[in-house]
């Protein structure tokens, strides 16, 4: 299949495939590949490597051809949407910030940014598709059948086939607005699924209300969509802007959208394949265990059970999949990117925080580290407490390290010198117990119970501390200027700087264990 012959839109997955191709970055895999274990295997060693994403042109069982590995590096990332590096997504992020918390603008310069801010959001507005590629083939009752499509097992306890990188669009029962998430679905038979959301979710909340009302929901997946929508979609930031609003201001312009065959739900008109089902609230079955973002398998729990009613897909469909597990992952990826949107929300909303981080290693979210301009006592705590409740994504982080903002919070060796040089186990840490948590954490002792840590690396001051600390080492700048004048005749001007390894977060993550070990015993 050539990507360059297919005109398609900007927001099309095909069109995104056709610019990785051109850059080098996407491999085609004509040998037969296994879609059970062995397809995820191998996408895995390659995106371990930072390898190019991959197409799999022949996938045993299926005529479908499988992408994956589309986001598996942070370059990536940024290509998808448009960027020359992922710094640039803190632009989009203060966009997002003025949304949040609008303020009158004070100034010419500031009216003229709320200005094209307006504009963005015109030009973000969703577009109706009348010709919608989604449906040059459209495949009812009897003719549906799930096993055509190349869904994988990743992990070898997994329970099933698993759907992971498909939007799950629900409609509110009441208001019509409508929520679109990233939930993994597990095949139960030719035209049944079940869907694993929690319960905070979109999705969920709709199913609690159609109970209520006494109704069916109704749910469409649209899978092989441009990356950027998945970014949108997996964006839980608390504006009141839909999914697909927020998808054409990463993108720059609106997402083309179009009405299911058989459902009232719209979704993306040049989606690869869309299933349009329903669920009966209570008609649930065991979903699980399944190889998770924690490196563990999860459990089984009974979920939610979609009847697929109706498929739709483009001619020769292309299936887009992904797979969880220990970083780095893809959605390891895309949490590095949505960091970067995060820092001017968190900064709107808790002015102190300098800057903050979410180790790859710590799953981009059990562990943030943030700087905070100190400035009176008990002040890394409280930014603590306000970093847990800034996000919903946030509920979920179990430790956090508060730091000075001249600590660079993606340098493991600065933060480690803080924890080791600022930190009595005694007074600097806060441990709050018995709070709401992560089901998939089982180094909690209750499941959806758990306990979080707040450690205050920062210099402390006032009544923090009951004597002298030492004078900090440093030199003097009379002195920084006198060998920047002589580098050069030194011979040492072609000395090249290192990056800090992201891989020493490790250590942090090993550091605050034991820490939290010492308050224990």
């Amino acid at each position: 299949m050539n990507f360059l012959q297919t005109g398609t839109a900007s927001q099309d997955m095909r069109h995104f495939l056709a610019l990785l191709e051109n850059k080098g970055q996407l491999k085609r895999i004509s040998k037969a590949v296994n879609p059970d274990l062995e397809l995820a295997a191998i996408s895995d060693r390659v995106l371990g490597i930072g390898g190019p994403a991959l197409l799999f042109e022949n996938v045993i069982g299926s005529s479908i051809p499988v992408a994956i590995n589309l986001l598996g590096t942070i370059d990536r990332v940024a290509l998808s949407m448009g960027l020359e590096s992922v710094e640039e997504l803190e632009k989009l992020g203060e966009k997002l910030s003025c949304l949040q918390q609008p303020e009158p603008p004070k100034n010419l310069k500031q009216t003229l940014d709320y200005g094209g801010l307006i504009w963005d959001l015109i030009r973000a507005r969703p577009d109706i598709d009348l010709t919608p590629p989604c449906h040059q083939n459209i495949l009812k009752n009897e003719e549906v059948n799930l096993n055509n499509l190349p869904l994988i097992r990743p992990w070898p306890k997994d329970a099933s086939k698993v759907i992971t990188f498909g939007l799950v669009i629900t409609k509110d029962p009441e208001t019509k607005t409508p929520n679109v998430g990233v939930y993994r679905l597990q095949m139960q038979s030719s035209n049944k699924m079940t869907v694993h959301w929690l319960s905070v979710r979109g999705g969920a909340r709709h199913l609690r209300k159609a109970a209520a009302l006494g109704k069916d929901l109704e749910v469409a997946v649209a899978i092989g969509v441009h990356p950027i929508i998945l970014m949108a979609a997996a964006t839980p930031i608390p504006v009141a802007l839909s999914e697909w609003l927020f998808a054409g201001l990463y993108a720059g312009e609106g997402v083309r959208l179009t009405k299911c065959k058989t459902i009232d739900l719209q979704v993306p008109s040049h989606s690869e394949i869309v299933l349009e089902g329903t669920i009966t609230p209570g008609e649930e079955m065991d979903d699980g265990p399944f190889g998770d973002h924690m490196g563990f398998y999860g459990g089984i729990e009974k979920s939610p059970l979609i009847k697929v009613n109706c498929i739709t897909h483009r001619h020769n469909p292309i299936y887009l999949t992904t797979f969880s597990g220990r970083p780095p992952k893809e959605e390891a990826m895309l949490a590095i990117a949505l960091n970067r949107i995060y820092t001017p929300i968190l900064r709107r909303q808790i002015t102190e925080i300098v800057d903050f981080f979410l180790p790859m290693e710590a799953l981009s979210y059990k562990l943030a580290i943030i700087s905070v301009n100190k400035a009176y006592p008990g002040q890394a705590k409280r930014a603590a407490i306000a970093f847990w409740s800034a996000l919903p994504q946030f509920t979920y982080t179990k430790f956090v390290v508060v730091v000075d903002s001249s600590i660079n919070v993606r340098d493991p060796r600065q933060v480690i010198w803080a924890i080791s040089s600022l930190v009595d186990p005694q007074r600097d840490l806060l441990v709050m117990e018995n709070t709401p948590f992560d089901s998939l954490d089982f180094a909690s002792e209750k499941i959806g119970l758990g306990g979080r840590l707040a450690i205050d690396a920062t210099t402390k001051i006032g009544p923090e501390k009951n004597h002298e600390w030492g004078e900090p080492l440093c030199h003097s700048e009379e002195l920084r200027k006198k060998i920047d004048a002589k580098w050069n005749k030194l011979g040492l001007s072609n000395i090249e700087t290192t990056d800090p390894d992201p891989s020493l977060f490790g250590y942090v993550i090993s550091e605050i264990i034991s820490l939290n070990h010492i308050t224990k015993s």
